[in-house]
């Protein structure tokens, strides 16, 4: 069964939430070596939970989400598309590939509600 493996949340200024959260909460971050401005963030080893990043909004026109994304994990993105447009729902980024990562999409469920969806590397075929 699918679940929720990674939380993405929105920031002008990733350096400023970092330390937000890291005084708040003790979360630590490190920046991304890949080629988008993202964040990591490491939440904790103990207890039930997961991490996730910082990522800036994009540019006019790219995805933009004003509130945390959660992202799901799955074994096809294309399959889970389809799924998610014959149940109602509406692709509001279509895959995309996350270099060393696996291949990425954005969704809107009937209600709205913008989730990511994640097939990792290790289950992803070559792009087409």
């Amino acid at each position: 069964m699918p679940r929720v493996v990674h939380f993405e949340t929105p920031a002008e200024d990733p350096e400023r939430a970092a330390k937000f959260y890291a005084d708040v909460f003790g979360w630590q971050t490190q920046k991304w070596e890949g080629p988008e401005d993202y964040w990591l963030i490491r939440t904790g080893e103990q207890g039930p939970g997961i991490d996730g990043a910082f990522m800036k909004p994009c540019a006019e026109g790219g995805f933009a989400p004003r509130t945390p994304v959660c992202t799901i994990d799955v074994p096809s993105v294309d399959e889970a598309l389809a799924k998610i447009e014959a149940s109602g729902g509406k692709v509001v980024m279509p895959r995309m590939e996350v270099p060393g990562v696996g291949f990425l999409a954005y969704f809107a469920d009937t209600e709205g509600v913008i989730s990511g969806i994640m097939q990792f590397a290790l289950k992803a075929p070559a792009a087409s």
